[in-house]
């Protein structure tokens, strides 16, 4: 039986004349204590994320393309050029990378979009928070982190192996008294949370970093390219640049390309290359990857409507939601979380939303935290009025029928507020 459901949790073809050897008794009671009862008795024996095709009519609100810069012309160009003309690349670790070649000239033109001197592209955002964090911490070194900062940033104090201390999201008073108890260390936080799409106070963070001595790293992730002057991110639109110790990036959003980034003074540079496993034990970006990121950054630059129109589609479609009565209070940037709860009734959520032809994101633990699942909605510039009147009437329709007003979230909001009425 156990057998039989690993080959159904994994989607396995594998035809039966292969055989495997045995798996160790430890690793088939772990997924029988930790998987099993997951999968068939939440999950109902189907995998949480996957739900129905979508079709060519579909609202797909399940990507990260915030400024629909996918198939622009400059960018395939760009793209087809490297894949036709760079026939020398020699396939090797990023720290063989210097002088002309164009990953080294990506990093400069990053680094000097957001203001710092000099930057580094990785294989993804989940490669730039973990190799940064692990050069900059060590075991004598505190890391403080937003409870949801993302799971990269955690993973990255885990491999510096640096004491991680957590703070509450979004609360700049609770990491003042956090740092009065552990000492000057590595503060760490996102600009735009990744499952809730709720804005850092950045400034007020800074100040509580800077008044304790301690480095601030910033993942703007979800700010590159749709906050700040010509994108350049949060940190650049409040004035923080100069404040900022590191910033990150995933390139999977905004540029809905394949890496990640990060910045560092020029003096740490070969600092860096020295220490970040990252780095030093993964291959650098393939040259079309490399042309195509360079040419989104020129494209970027230039979006500015698409900007703004990303922000009216923001204000509108949270608006309607929350006068529908689903609490989305929690947020308010481009990233709309469903945060139906429990897992199941998250699968009901994204059942309906399916079957009207609006198509979000399950996110579930590891990705949150347990029994807070929800249908993550990223919207994009390019949404017509005709989708976001369908999914404002999608929403207004199944609403009696998932009752987002009795999700946890709705009730734990009306009990705070009741709190600080009395």
């Amino acid at each position: 039986m156990q057998a039989q459901l690993l080959e159904q949790s994994t989607g396995s073809s594998v035809t039966k004349s292969v055989r495997n050897p045995g798996l160790s008794d430890h690793l088939r009671q772990r997924i029988a204590r930790e998987f099993t009862p997951r999968w068939q008795q939440q999950w109902g024996g189907k995998f949480v994320l996957h739900g129905r095709t979508a079709g060519t009519d579909a609202v797909r609100l399940d990507g990260n393309d915030y400024l629909s810069v996918t198939g622009h012309p400059d960018i395939v160009s760009a793209q087809v050029a490297a894949l036709r003309n760079d026939r020398e690349f020699v396939i090797q670790s990023g720290v063989f990378v210097h002088g002309e070649h164009p990953a080294r000239a990506l990093e400069k033109s990053l680094a000097q979009w957001v203001g710092k001197e000099d930057g580094f592209v990785c294989q993804s955002g989940y490669a730039a928070n973990v190799g940064l964090l692990q050069a900059i911490a060590d075991p004598q070194t505190p890391v403080y982190l937003d409870t949801l900062a993302h799971t990269s940033l955690w993973e990255g104090a885990h491999a510096a192996r640096a004491p991680a201390h957590p703070f509450r999201h979004n609360d700049p008073a609770h990491l003042d008294r956090v740092l009065l108890r552990h000492g000057a260390g590595v503060v760490v936080v996102d600009s735009v949370y990744s499952t809730t799409g709720a804005l850092c106070p950045l400034r007020e963070m800074v100040e509580v970093a800077e008044r304790h001595g301690c480095m601030i790293l910033v993942d703007e992730s979800h700010s590159l390219g749709t906050h700040g002057p010509g994108g350049a991110g949060l940190c650049a639109e409040l004035g923080l640049t100069e404040r900022v110790h590191f910033i990150t990036a995933s390139l999977a959003k905004a540029f809905a390309g394949r890496g990640g980034f990060f910045t560092a003074p020029a003096e740490l540079r070969y600092y860096i290359l020295s220490s970040s496993y990252p780095n030093i034990f993964s291959s650098c970006l393939l040259p079309h990857e490399i042309a195509g990121l360079g040419a989104t950054l020129g494209v970027i630059r230039k979006r500015d409507e698409q900007r703004q129109r990303l922000h009216a589609h923001t204000l509108r479609l949270r608006t309607s939601l929350s006068d529908i009565g689903y609490p989305i209070h929690q947020g308010t940037e481009q990233i709309i979380s469903l945060e139906a709860g429990t897992e199941p009734d998250t699968m009901v959520l994204r059942d309906h939303l399916e079957e009207r032809g609006v198509f979000g994101a399950v996110f579930c633990a590891p990705a949150t935290s347990r029994n807070r699942a929800m249908v993550r909605l990223t919207l994009h510039a390019s949404l017509t009025e005709a989708e976001l009147s369908h999914v404002e009437a999608v929403a207004q329709e199944i609403a009696p029928r998932i009752k987002p007003w009795d999700w946890p979230i709705a009730r734990r909001a009306r009990a705070g507020a009741a709190l600080e009425e009395t």
